[in-house]
């Protein structure tokens, strides 16, 4: 076998073959034995005589043995690393760290990635096998001239920061805040060496709260880091200025003697930084300070709306510097590149979404000092002026009183709709985002019989252009159509109708260029399915022929599918197939029953299709939303299909891995058991048994767990008393899941999946206590009564129970009363949390949307349970 070094050069070799042995070697290596590969790439990294890619490579296979994204496998390597013995962690330990101080810088970097996931590893309290750690990195950067190690040693305090919780850390707050200071201040010299340590302040932000609470610290802070925003080093002004964006974003309340003191000043200078990385960063804060007072103003509102005083104060810190910054972003946007990508985040864009931003903060003050910018550079002879007064006024349509927007925004559409004719690319581009923000905040000044047949004429126009304005007239014909459209309760005929047909064709027209550049292709199919959505009756015979070119192009994708090569061009082909199916759901969900004439072709198609995907391809996902589109539509005659689709069915039930197809799949299970009802008992068994297995798996994403368990109230619901066969093993699943709870430090995922699976429990309880009812055998409960109302009670008294929750709690109480009118049950409705819960449903105004709705069922469930309990 090669030497180390050797087989991570063969790595990188051009020749596939090489690369491939020397990959399988190293990986037999690292499962033969671990400590001494681990220690080999550790000695291969240290190694000063190695060639400095050989260096880096053995330090990231290294970091790679230590850390992974996926869960499972990061707790593999984690149990894998504190089994090697301790004299070779120790030696792996002491020679990353001696690293650090290597003058290659690569090396050294890397070393600090390690360091970083060894820590991991070994700092939190369980482990504790590194006490002495950052003691040493202290050290390094304290009591050492090595600009080196220095640099390598904040870069490996920032990683650690990055890495790890913040609650493992906070007890070392102290020495890290001292590290980092120690290399930040501004009698530092080397301006490398203030940078890495300004990262790392960056990142050890989230764990000094403690520290910023004291306010002689606090200043101590503050004040390294604005005087880091004026080094004569570019880049360590933008990480100065980065760190004042994460502060302003976790310690806003904090900030009011700094704003008066130094950062409106020193941000105002720095939007005004000729290098646009300090611009940005500079521009960044101020949209910062937008967002948290836009969310605070929310807070407020929702808290007086409940008679209550709000946790947080807003200090109105953009409405005080409004005069101060809007003239520099209005400035701003004029410094468009003309070439500019639009996938690359220049000044321009930043000051136009910080304008958006403050709008929202500042409301109507920010209206009459815009306007007079407008008026003055619409018309202006230099492209960029124009764009800009157009961006200017698109930005600020959002936050201010309509009625106080509604006579400007009167007077702008002529004049903006002309402008979907300018001579330059940038300003249509933006023009039609400005009538797409017109459509979709302020529809009440498009007027049908003034604006609307040259407003549509222009965007059908759009559509023949470059793709950037394509993309953007898609969005604003889908803005009118949401607008003016029912998505719910078509009416006869709606303002689009006379101009649906001609906008569909151009939109046709628009799906069959050969690129899909700035995603335009996609978004003019996305465009056709909102129309399809919001369309009135009068369009269905568009929609209808609609439906044959979108199958007949679907065809066409299925045909060519062996034709692929290439992963672009695949990727591009399954792209083009999943818009289609999106557009062919939009179009089954609109006709309902009138689509039926269309489904024995529509279902030839989608089984054609999946013959064709590959068992990893997303536009499965798609193609199943389809079906379950054409099965509530078709209801109990799509039992014709079912023979045919059920293999591609059970196939996606199995497909654990990819956990989005699998969660489809469970919702057509219940799309099934809907339509068919009874019908669907022949295939109860087999679906049964995967829904089983699926909570069985363990490498399913747990997300897809609570629409099983509520499929099983789908299946109860379909089948009646038949549900008995898989009562016991239900309500035993039931009754496990039930036992989830979440902890005092639970993070919002794990709460949000906690009442994610109640939710899916109680839905399971109601089609069981529903379907056993219909098939009058409805006794077949009493055994579990104490389970579900043990499940009730501690339901009820979790905090975090949602509105969803109390109502399907109301519902369910309602069922069980309406289910057992003999009494048999009546001491539980004794309890007092089931009283509580019918108050709460009956009285509380405080509930969120939907009050009056549950107020409704609650009281309907009131005398349900005291009229048949």
């Amino acid at each position: 076998m090669l030497g180390i070094g050797e087989l991570l050069a063969n790595t990188l070799s051009d020749d596939q073959k090489t690369r491939e042995d020397a990959q399988r070697q190293l990986e037999q290596a690292e499962t033969n034995n671990y400590p001494m590969y681990a220690a080999m790439l550790c000695q291969e990294l240290a190694n000063e005589q190695s060639q400095q890619f050989i260096r880096s490579a053995a330090g990231i296979a290294l970091k790679n043995t230590l850390t992974s994204s996926e869960a499972s496998r990061r707790n593999e390597m984690v149990q894998r690393w504190l089994l090697v013995d301790e004299a070779t962690r120790q030696q792996i330990k002491q020679t990353v760290l001696s690293t650090l101080a290597s003058p290659d810088t690569r090396a050294a970097t890397t070393a600090a990635q390690v360091v970083s996931a060894i820590g991991a590893i070994e700092l939190p309290a369980d482990n504790n096998q590194w006490p002495d750690l950052m003691k040493h990195l202290l050290e390094n950067v304290t009591s050492t001239d090595n600009s080196h190690l220095k640099i390598a040693t904040l870069t490996a305090i920032g990683y650690i920061c990055e890495s790890i919780d913040p609650i493992i850390l906070a007890p070392q707050s102290g020495a890290i805040l001292t590290a980092v200071v120690s290399g930040a201040k501004k009698e530092e010299p080397n301006q490398e060496v203030r940078k890495a340590a300004v990262d790392a302040l960056y990142n050890s932000l989230e764990f000094i709260r403690d520290n910023f609470e004291r306010e002689g610290e606090r200043n101590y802070i503050m004040q390294i880091v604005c005087e880091a925003t004026q080094s004569s080093d570019v880049n360590v002004q933008v990480a100065a200025f980065e760190c004042l964006v994460r502060i302003m974003q976790i310690y806003y309340d904090k900030m009011r003697f700094y704003m008066e003191k130094a950062l409106f000043g020193l941000t105002v200078l720095g939007m005004k930084n000729e290098d646009e990385r300090v611009a940005l960063q500079a521009v960044e804060f101020w949209s910062t300070v937008c967002d948290e007072e836009i969310e605070l103003a929310n807070e407020a509102l929702e808290a007086s709306e409940v008679g209550e005083t709000p946790d947080r104060l807003s200090h109105n810190f953009a409405k005080a510097a409004l005069p101060e910054i809007l003239p520099v972003l209005l400035w701003l946007l004029t410094k468009q590149e003309e070439d500019a990508d639009e996938d690359d985040w220049n000044v321009s864009m930043a000051a136009g979404t910080c304008l958006s931003l403050l709008a929202q903060c500042v409301e109507d003050a920010i209206v009459a000092p815009v306007i007079p910018f407008v008026e003055s550079h619409i018309r202006n002879a230099d492209w960029r002026y124009r764009e800009a007064a157009i961006m200017a006024f698109g930005s600020i349509l959002e936050g201010p009183d309509h009625r106080l927007l509604a006579n400007l925004v009167n007077q702008a559409l002529p004049v903006l709709i002309d402008m979907m004719k300018d001579n330059s690319a940038q300003v249509k581009d933006t023009t039609a985002w400005t009538l797409g923000r017109v459509s979709d905040l302020l529809i009440e000044c498009i007027k049908p019989d003034d604006h609307l047949q040259s407003l549509v004429s222009a965007l059908v126009l759009g559509l023949r252009d470059s793709p950037r304005i394509v993309s953007n007239c898609c969005w604003a014909l889908m803005s009118l159509s949401d607008q003016f459209g029912n998505r719910e309760t078509p009416s006869p005929t709606y303002a689009l109708s006379p101009y649906f047909e001609g906008i569909i064709s151009a939109l046709m027209e628009t799906t069959e260029r050969s690129t899909n550049e700035s995603n335009s292709r996609t978004s003019a199919y996305e465009c056709i399915s909102t129309l399809v959505q919001g369309a009135a009756l009068d369009c269905f015979p568009t929609i209808q022929k609609l439906t044959v070119t979108i199958l007949d192009r679907l065809d066409v994708t299925i045909q060519t599918t062996n034709q692929i090569v290439g992963s672009d061009e695949r990727l591009a082909h399954s792209e083009l197939q999943s818009n289609l199916c999106s557009v062919l759901t939009s179009i089954i969900r609109k006709l309902k029953k009138e689509v039926i004439p269309f489904a024995d072709r529509i279902m030839t198609t989608l089984l054609s299709l999946f013959t064709s995907a590959t068992k990893h391809s997303t536009t499965l996902e798609d193609g199943f939303l389809a079906v379950g589109a054409i099965t509530t539509a078709a209801e109990a005659d799509f039992v014709r299909y079912l023979d045919a689709f059920a293999p591609f069915l059970y196939a996606a039930l199995t497909n654990h891995e990819e956990y989005a197809l699998c969660s489809i799949a469970v919702g057509l299970i219940g799309d099934i058991c809907r339509a068919l009802q009874e019908a669907s008992l022949p295939y109860c068994d087999t679906f049964m048994n995967m829904l089983l297995q699926m909570l069985q798996s363990p490498i399913l994403n747990r997300n897809t767990k609570p629409a099983v368990l509520s499929c099983f109230g789908d299946i109860a619901l379909a089948i009646g008393g038949k549900f008995e066969v898989y009562l016991e093993v239900v309500m035993m699943v039931l009754a496990q899941a039930s036992t989830m709870r979440t902890a005092k430090d639970a993070n919002y995922d794990m709460i949000d999946y906690v009442m994610a699976l109640r939710e899916g429990i109680l839905e399971a309880y109601v089609g069981i206590v529903q379907g056993l009812k219909s098939g009058e055998k409805a006794e077949l409960l009493l055994r579990y009564i104490e389970q579900i109302f043990n499940f009730l009670g501690m339901t009820w008294n979790d905090p975090d129970r949602s509105e969803i929750i109390v109502r399907s709690m109301i519902g369910l109480i309602g069922d069980l009363a309406e289910a057992f009118q003999a009494g048999q049950i009546k001491q539980w409705f004794a309890v007092d949390f089931v009283a509580a819960a019918l108050k709460e449903g009956r009285t509380n105004r405080n509930l969120p949307n939907g009050t009056r709705e549950v107020t409704r069922w609650a009281k309907e469930v009131y005398i349900t349970c005291y009229v048949c309990g």
